[in-house]
């Protein structure tokens, strides 16, 4: 009987291409998923220019100081631009983005650059004086030094339809400002006082920010507002330009020149993306 000889298929040979395309795919997707997982995650030692926006009525200052603080702390970040494009807003966070600003001046030696959009008044040229250097679109909007603090009184309303306010309190001016009665004379002196101390700091800030004289920023204070081109003519801004003058601006004054490269956002997200541009010596 004659031995049964059986050829076992030997498996094909994996063509290199298709291994050098699921390296490649494999790559692509761990870099996805360490943005995704890690987008503040900067592996670059280039040196570059850092872009931060304040866009919109200023509520809370928490996202903005902690972008000031992390570009600080950033080797290779050697300026920072500030693109402001809001009306104000409260005046706590304001201050806080403020302070943030000078900290990044004076403890990181880092110089700061403000670049106006529409609009950067009240609270949004608070945070502008802390910076190194202004820049302003001619027909921006901007100053409205100034305080604000209103209320109603529905008192009147009230006794048309037949209701009644009723406030418990236990302080004499607890409810100072209650839109359920008239306010007193003694009351809105005591609002006075406060909105005179608040509106003193932001005359301080603005007088120190833009090295001008206190009496000069005082009668800048009035709560008007300027054109961007009414404003320098005022010394409230340095330069007028838009966003890409103020970019280069911040270049020169650091030393670098500024690259230009294509931004791809589905490699990360959007707003890492455009928190930096790319700079080198």
């Amino acid at each position: 009987m004659a031995d049964e000889v059986t050829q076992t298929e030997r498996p094909p040979k994996r063509r290199p291409f298709r291994t050098l395309l699921w390296v490649l795919a494999a790559g692509l997707g761990f870099l996805f998923l360490l943005n995704l997982f890690f987008p503040d995650l900067d592996l670059s030692t280039e040196d570059r220019i850092a872009l931060i926006r304040v866009e919109g009525v200023i509520l809370d200052s928490q996202t903005t100081v902690g972008d000031l603080k992390r570009f600080s702390e950033n080797p290779s970040v050697k300026a920072i631009v500030l693109r402001i494009d809001s009306p104000g807003g409260g005046v706590v966070p304001s201050q806080e983005i403020h302070d943030a600003v000078k900290r990044v001046r004076t403890k990181s030696n880092k110089a700061v650059i403000a670049s106006m959009g529409s609009v950067a008044a009240s609270g949004g040229y608070y945070i502008a004086a802390a910076t190194d250097r202004i820049v302003a679109n001619p027909g921006t909007l901007t100053g409205s030094i100034g305080v604000i603090m209103e209320t109603a009184n529905v008192e009147g309303l009230l006794q048309k339809i037949g209701v009644e306010g009723i406030v418990i309190k236990s302080g004499k001016y607890k409810d100072v400002g209650s839109p359920l009665r008239k306010m007193s004379e003694e009351e809105r002196g005591l609002l006075q006082t406060v909105m005179d101390d608040v509106h003193k700091q932001f005359i301080e800030a603005v007088a120190e920010g833009r090295a001008i004289e206190l009496t000069a920023a005082q009668a800048l204070a009035d709560g008007r507002i300027f054109t961007g081109r009414q404003a320098k003519e005022a010394k409230l801004v340095d330069e007028l330009g838009d966003l890409e003058d103020a970019i280069q601006l911040a270049a020169d004054v650091v030393g670098i020149e500024v690259i230009r490269r294509p931004v791809r956002p589905w490699l990360c997200r959007l707003s890492a993306c455009r928190s930096l541009k790319p700079a080198r010596n």
